[in-house]
C-alpha cells in the first residue's frame, strides 16, 4: 500500500511540475504588431511583467547595446567607491584607435570618468569605453570577463562578451581578444532585463541617457549629438522633432553590419515606466518607428494600477493568531503598497488577492509592531506579486501563569466541545 501511495505523490509532483510555466510566458500578450524586426520585447520597468515579446529568447548581435553592461559596471564601481566621477582616466592608444562610433579622445588624453561616460551614453563613444574597461579591469579582454560574470549574476542566459563596445573581433580587426571564445550576442529578453537592472539598481544612468547633445569638452566647436531620436528632449530638434516621444528619455542604441540597427528604449508616462528592445532593424529610422509602435501599444493598452496600499489591512486576514502573547492575536496591516501593470478596464474581480500567515512556530511572543506575519500574493494574467503583512502593534509576551491557565481553559473547551460532539 505504502508503495502505491508513494507512486501517487510522484505522480501528482510530475503533474504539478508539467503545468508550471514561466511568469514571463503568461504575461506576454500575444497581439500581432507587425513588427519589422528580428527580434523585439517590452516590458514593465518597475516589475519585469513582460507586456509583448517576439522572438525575445534569440540570441542575436545586440552592436552597442552591449555598453549597456559596460555602463552598468561602472556605476556599480562608482557606487562601491572604487571609482569616481572626478577621476581621471587616461586613454591609450588601443582605446584611441578603436574602430565605429567615437572617434572622440587621442592617444594620451585625459578625461574625468564623467566626461568619458558622457561620450559612452550620449555618443556611445567606442574609445570611452574602452578607456573606461581599462581604467577598471586592465584591459579590456578583463573587463569583458567581468561582463560576462555579471551577466550571470543577473540572470541573463543569453548574454555573452567579447569587448566592452559590442563590437565583433571582424570588426577589431588586428586588434581581436586572444583569450575569449564566440561573441557578443545577447536576446532581447535579456537586454530588457539588462535595461531593467539599470534603471533600477542605477537610475543616475537616466540624467545622463536623456541628453540630446552637449559638447566633451568646453573648447570643441561641435557638440556630441545624441543617436537616440526618439529623445522627449529632441521635440524641438528639425532633424529629429517626428521621431521624438513623450516621456522618453533612454537608453542605448546600437547599429553594425551584423546587428542591423538596434535600440533599447525607456519612456515614462503617468507613473508607468516601460522598456522596449527591437532588434535586427534595416534601417536608422525603421528601429525607431518599430519602437514606437511597441511604446504606443504599452501605453494605449496598459494602465498602472494601485492594488493595495501601505499600512491597509486585508480584509480576509485582519489578524493573526500569536502563541505565548498576553494576547492571542495581533493586528496586521501590509508592510507596503503594491501596485501593477494591468490592461486598461480590468475590474477587481480579475485581481485575486490571498493572504497568508507564516508558519505557525514562528508566530510567537514577544512581537514587535513591523515584525512580519505574513504576506498577500496578488495574482493577476499569470503573474504574482506579494507584500508582507506586519504587526500593527507590539504583543508582550504572557506571564507563566496567564499561560497556564489559558492552556487548562484550552483543555476544558476542547474536552466539552469534544463531547459536545458526541450526541
Amino acid at each position: 500500500m505504502k508503495r502505491y501511495v508513494a507512486m501517487l505523490v510522484v505522480a501528482l509532483l510530475g503533474l504539478q511540475l508539467l503545468m508550471i510555466k514561466p511568469e514571463s510566458a503568461l504575461a506576454a500578450d500575444t497581439v500581432d504588431l507587425k513588427l519589422e524586426v528580428k527580434s523585439a520585447i517590452l516590458m514593465d520597468a518597475a516589475t519585469g511583467q513582460i507586456l509583448y515579446e517576439l522572438n525575445a529568447d534569440t540570441a542575436l548581435p545586440p552592436a552597442s547595446m552591449a555598453k549597456m553592461m559596460t555602463e552598468y559596471l561602472v556605476m556599480e564601481n562608482i557606487k562601491s567607491g572604487k571609482l569616481t566621477w572626478d577621476e581621471l582616466v587616461t586613454t591609450s592608444k588601443y582605446a584611441a584607435d578603436v574602430p565605429g562610433s567615437g572617434d572622440l579622445l587621442a592617444n594620451g588624453e585625459k578625461l574625468s570618468v564623467k566626461s568619458m561616460f558622457q561620450a559612452m551614453s550620449i555618443y556611445s563613444g567606442n574609445d570611452a569605453s574602452v578607456a573606461l574597461a581599462e581604467r577598471i579591469a586592465g584591459s579590456e579582454e578583463n573587463f569583458a570577463k567581468m561582463m560576462n560574470d555579471k551577466a550571470k549574476e543577473l540572470g541573463l542566459p543569453t548574454a555573452h562578451f567579447v569587448t566592452s563596445t559590442g563590437l565583433s573581433k571582424n570588426d577589431l580587426k588586428a586588434f581581436p581578444p586572444i583569450n575569449l571564445e564566440g561573441e557578443t550576442l545577447m536576446s532581447a529578453k535579456d537586454a530588457a532585463m539588462l535595461a531593467f537592472r539599470i534603471i533600477n539598481d542605477h537610475p543616475e544612468v537616466l540624467e545622463f541617457t536623456k541628453i540630446p547633445s552637449l559638447k566633451l569638452r568646453e573648447r570643441d566647436k561641435s557638440p556630441m549629438i545624441n543617436w537616440n531620436w526618439m529623445l522627449e528632449g529632441n521635440q524641438s530638434v528639425t532633424n529629429f522633432k517626428k521621431y521624438a516621444y513623450q516621456g522618453l528619455d533612454g537608453l542605448k542604441t546600437g547599429s553594425t553590419d551584423e546587428a542591423g540597427y538596434c535600440f533599447t528604449g525607456t519612456a515614462v508616462r503617468n507613473g508607468m515606466r516601460l522598456i522596449s528592445v527591437v532588434m535586427g532593424t534595416d534601417s536608422e529610422p525603421k528601429r525607431f518607428e518599430e519602437t514606437r509602435k511597441l511604446l504606443d501599444y504599452g501605453f494605449n493598452n496598459f494602465e498602472k494600477k494601485d492594488i493595495i496600499a501601505a499600512k491597509a489591512e486585508i480584509d480576509t486576514m485582519k489578524t493573526v493568531e500569536l502563541k505565548k502573547g498576553v494576547k492571542t492575536s495581533v493586528p496586521v496591516v501590509t508592510e507596503s503598497a503594491l501596485s501593477m501593470v494591468v490592461k486598461k478596464g480590468t475590474t477587481e474581480d480579475q485581481i485575486v488577492k490571498t493572504a497568508e500567515p507564516i508558519e505557525e512556530s514562528k508566530r510567537v511572543a514577544p512581537i514587535k509592531q513591523g515584525d512580519v506575519l505574513g504576506t498577500v500574493k496578488v495574482t493577476y494574467n499569470g503573474k504574482d506579486q506579494s507584500v508582507n503583512l506586519v504587526a500593527s502593534e507590539d504583543v508582550d509576551k504572557g506571564s507563566w501563569i496567564r499561560l497556564l491557565f489559558r492552556a487548562i481553559k484550552n483543555f476544558f473547551v476542547d474536552l466539552f466541545s469534544g463531547i459536545k460532539n458526541m450526541f
